[in-house]
Parts: structure tokens; sequence; C-alpha cells
């Protein structure tokens, strides 16, 4: 006979919610008194950010609690078990956080009841809706209805393989309208602004990212990196030539920021672009030095390319500024391009070096060597005015990239539920079906939390940022959700046994590509002490 099952009290939850967000409080403000920061105290800050990016990411899901039983259920769950990590990063190092040694024991009650075994095995097979509006079930159905029919048929494959994207793919996302999600409606796209803009933009990718997130949701990153950069501090010039055309991927671009001495630390890089007249004496610039993981850069019709214009390195990150660098599609496994303009050859050379990589194929990524690389002078985002300010035009393309990494480990994360519990329904040890084990069952059941808690979070930092806000919680997302991703798609793995580990399921493709989240878009280390640790410090000093 099981034990009852508690029913989810939600006022309860909240109690927990905010005594973890005090206890963090104390611990930000412990940070911001101790001599160097984040910088010298760099385990703390670290567990700090991912604690408050927990405690944010339970806050999101009261509203989604008082929708019903489940999304009742769920939020206890999750309250409990963000609690728990609360306490266990806590747990002998009170004096580092600066709070008592039962800091945490009133919640000790409500973490016993939501992690009950018996609770969260009641979750196994009830994930819970997403509660879309009708506006963006209907997105959400869309992409997945393609991503299922054209994107699924092919993600295995090109894992296998290291194949390329299919052209296939990338023309029928553009038919979707897949790249003008964040295109405003007057440079031929989809964005009409109001609280879902963005909201479009994470349920496609999420559908996109369940079938492949290497050839479904990560191709649209790139184009929404260029288009936030162009929205945010390009000309009017550059947003009417270059906006229609991302639009409808007749232009596709890579990101070219990363050096090989610098990845996370973007105000250090070093690849010069100097001034220097076009074959026809237009006014122009030459770029020289090495980007490295250039992801689809081989296929890429333009780079968009970071470089510093002022030779000064002790103005870091005010040097440099962003070009929208054209070249031509070169071979995927490697390429060495001459440069012509309007038919005129030039000292300009591109050559780019794959990087092989255990999982997260398709795109592919290079390291990317430009020598005496021309661009015209118009394609410095933001002309004279931009000079300088590519750091921030960047930037303003990442903080919708972090948010969209967070879609895409959703994504990654549901078919690793729909896959796990699939695999349990129909597996037999010792005549009965695994799904009716209780160890089997209590990790669907935190899988199917943790994936619909990172939802939700997405979704809510997708609002906060149509309105101008968010970019913290947008870094918190995605430390967040990018490290759960890499526990559900491992449990979902270990639900396969033995077969998990063979090429015969899909879900080995799943753990594999689930492991680059928390590196690419921001590593989770810097991400943590570089922004969401001193972001922390920042609004508790406002305070």
């Amino acid at each position: 006979m099981t034990d009852p099952v508690a029913a989810p009290d939600l006022p309860a939850a909240a109690e927990v919610i905010d005594l973890a967000d005090r206890v963090v409080g104390k611990a930000v403000r412990r940070l911001a008194q101790l001599e160097g920061g984040p910088d010298a105290h760099q385990v703390l800050a670290y567990d700090v950010a991912h604690a408050a990016s927990a405690v944010a990411t339970a806050k999101s899901l009261i509203d989604y609690g008082n929708k019903g039983e489940v999304e009742a259920k769920i939020t206890c769950a999750y309250a409990a078990d963000m609690a728990h990590d609360v306490a266990s990063k806590i747990l002998g190092r009170e004096a580092d956080w600066g709070v008592d040694r039962d800091a945490m024991s009133l919640a000790h009650p409500f973490i016993a009841q939501y992690r009950a075994p018996e609770f969260l095995a009641s979750l196994a097979d009830s994930p819970g809706p997403s509660h879309l509006s009708d506006d963006m079930t209907m997105v959400a159905d869309t992409f997945d209805a393609f991503a299922q029919n054209v994107i699924a048929p092919h993600a295995e494959h090109v894992h296998r393989t290291n194949a390329d994207v299919p052209e296939e793919i990338i023309t029928g996302m553009a038919e979707l309208g897949a790249f003008g999600l964040s295109v405003p409606a007057e440079y031929g796209g989809y964005s009409e602004g109001g609280d879902e803009e963005y909201i479009a933009m994470v349920a496609a990718t999420e559908a996109l990212s369940k079938a492949s997130l290497g050839i479904g949701g990560s191709l649209i990153t790139r184009p929404e990196i260029l288009t936030r950069a162009l929205v945010k501090g390009g000309t009017e010039e550059q947003k009417q030539k270059w906006l229609p055309l991302l639009a409808t991927a007749e232009v596709m671009p890579a990101v070219a920021v990363t050096e090989p001495d610098y990845g996370s630390d973007v105000a250090g890089i070093t690849v010069m672009a100097t001034p220097a007249p076009g074959p026809n004496g237009e006014d122009g610039w030459v770029i020289n030095g090495v980007k490295t993981w250039c992801t689809f850069g081989a296929r890429a019709d333009a780079l968009t390319l970071l470089a510093r214009t002022d030779p000064d390195r002790t103005k870091t990150h005010r040097g440099l500024s962003l070009f929208i660098v054209p070249k031509p599609r070169g071979d995927a496994h490697g390429f060495d391009l001459r440069q012509e303009i309007d038919g005129t050859p030039t000292n300009g050379r591109m050559e780019g070096r794959p990087i092989d990589t255990i999982g997260y194929r398709g795109m592919h990524s290079y390291e990317i060597s430009l020598e005496d690389w021309w661009v015209p002078a118009e394609n410095q985002v933001g002309g004279a005015e931009g000079l300088g300010k590519g750091f921030y035009y960047q930037m303003a393309g990442f903080e919708n990239g972090r948010l969209q990494t967070a879609a895409r480990a959703v994504g990654v994360m549901q078919a690793a539920y729909e896959q796990a519990l699939d695999y349990a329904e129909n597996r037999k040890v010792f005549g009965t079906s695994i799904l009716e084990y209780q160890l089997t069952r209590a990790k669907l059941g935190r899988i199917a939390v943790l994936t619909q808690a990172g939802r939700q979070f997405s979704l809510a930092v997708a609002t906060l940022m149509a309105k101008g806000a968010g970019q913290m919680e947008a870094s918190m997302v995605k430390a967040y959700v990018c490290k759960a991703a890499e526990w559900v798609t491992r449990e979902a793995m270990q639900i396969h046994g033995g077969m998990g580990y063979a090429e015969e399921y899909p879900v080995s493709r799943l753990f594999v590509d689930a492991r680059v989240l928390s590196i690419f878009e921001g590593a989770d280390e810097t991400l943590c002490l570089k922004v969401i640790a001193r972001q922390l410090i920042s609004a508790a000093n406002a305070d």
C-alpha cells in the first residue's frame, strides 16, 4: 500500500520561496561586503548566482500554480526542490553566506512533504500544460508540426555522420517565418511589439529544438543576434537593407566574436579593423585576425563580426565596433576563400578550419582566419555613431540569445522526457513495466517538474524583455535551465539502461547536445561570476 500523496499548498510554497529569497539576499549582501567581491570569492558568487536563479524560477511558477491541480503540484514540487538546493549549498558554508545554521529550517517540513518520492512519482506522467495564449499555441503547434515532419527525420543521420544542415530545413523555416520573428513588420518581419513579441520566438525555438538542437532551434539564433543588434544600433539604411534579407533567409549569418585567447572576455579581443579604401576607392575597412567557435561559418552568407577599431587597447570594450562581413559560402569541412569585389580580386583571404565536436552537429563550428578582408564602410553597424559601440550592440543580441538558449534547453528537456516516458512504459523488467517502479516514476516526475519550471521561467523572462526589462533574468534563465538540462538528459538516458548508451535510440544525442548548453552563449561560470553576481550586488546596493 502506497502512502497518500499530499495535496498542493500554494501559500506554503510562496512562504518557502520568500524564505529562500531572503536567505539569498543575505548572501548577496555578504558577498558585496567581502573584499574583492565575486572575483575573489568565486565559489560563493557562483553558488549564490545559481541559487538566485533557482529562486527566480520558483517565483515565476506562482501564477502558474494557480491555474490548476497539476500546475499547483508542479509548483510545490519545484519550490521544494529549489529550497533543498539552497539549503544544500549553505550547509557547511553558513559563515560564507552570512546566515545562521538553521537559515532554511522553517522550510524543512515543506521540503519533506513535496520532495517525497510518492509526490514526485505522482507527476511522472503529468507534465502540465504550457498555458500559452491561443495565438502562441498556434505558433508552437505550427513549428512543432514542421519540426517533427521535416527536421526530426534528418536529426539522427546528421548527428551520426556529422553531416550538414539540409537546405530543405532552412528553406522550410524561412517559409514559416522563423527568421523574421524578431524583425519588425516594417522591415519585412513579423514582430509588431507587444507583450508576446519574445514569446513567439521562445515557443518556436522550443518546438524546433525538441526535434534537434543542431539543425532545428539553433538555426534561429544567429539571425536573431544580428537582428537585435541592428534594431538597437543600426542606421536606417542598414535596417532597410539587412533586416528583410535576414527575415527571408536570403542572408544567413554566423557570429564571429570569440577568439582563441578571448572567449567570454569579449572586451579583450584583438581582431583589428583598419580603415582602407576598396578596389574602386570607396571607404571601408580591412579586417585581420582569427576568430574561433564560429558556428555555421561555412554555410553563412555573412559574419556578424566584432573587431577592434581603436588601436588603444586601454579602451577595452569601448574600442570595439560591429561589422556585417559578407562572404561566399564555403565547404562545410573546411574552406579557403579569396575575396572579389564586383569581380575585382582583392588581397582578402578567409580560411576556415572545422572544429569537430561530440554533439551539436550539423551547422559545424570553425576557427576562421581573416587576412586583409575588405568590408565597405556602410557595413559597420551604426555608422559613425556606432564606432566604439559594437560591444553594446553585440550584447543586445546576446541577451536575446541567452533567452533563446534557455528555450533550446527546454526543447531538449521536453524531448528527453517524452522519450524516457515512452521507453519506461514499454520496457518490462521481471515482468513489470519499469514505469511502475517508484525510482523510475520519481525520476520522471522530477524531469517533468524541471522542464515545466524552465519553460515557465523562459516565458516570464520573454514577457519582461518585451517591456524593455529582464536583462539579468535572461542570464539567470540561461544559467539555471541549461544546467538542469544536463541532469534531465542524463537521467532520461539512464532510464533507457544499456540502450541509452547505444546509438539505436536518440536519447544519447540529447545527452551530448545538452552538454554544450552551459558552455556557449556565455559559459556558465562567467555568466554567474561576471554577470549575475555583479547585477545582484548592484540591485542590492540600489535598495
